[in-house]
């Protein structure tokens, strides 16, 4: 008659211990990776950046007539004329209503 080898393995409970572990794991990284996605979301400005620029294109080429006021997806944008050290200077300044952050680009004119 063979003799059978035991063969050693892990328990039932040390194999739901495993589990739930991972389970953990998995769940704090799918919250880090949540939040961290959340906050690139609400702290991209690139259509902001993108309407300055086009502000100051349009403002070069003397197709902006100044002073300057819109608002656009939550930002109120403005861009006012003020004289400095007998410097003309172009001032476009956006803040966001809801959060209060600000994006301020100063031009200075000879």
């Amino acid at each position: 008659m063979v003799v059978l080898k035991k063969i050693k393995g892990a328990t039932l409970m040390e194999t739901l211990v495993a589990t739930v572990l991972i389970v953990v794991l998995f769940m704090l990284a799918s919250q880090l990776m949540n939040t961290l996605f959340a906050t690139t979301i609400r702290q991209d400005d690139s259509q902001l950046r993108q309407e300055v620029l086009l502000l100051q294109y349009r403002y070069e080429n003397h197709r902006l007539e100044v002073p300057y006021a819109t608002e656009k997806a939550g930002w109120e944008i403005s861009v006012e004329k003020s004289v400095w050290a007998s410097k003309s200077q172009i001032i476009i300044s956006a803040r966001h209503t809801a959060t209060g952050k600000e994006l301020l680009v100063n031009r200075i004119d000879e």
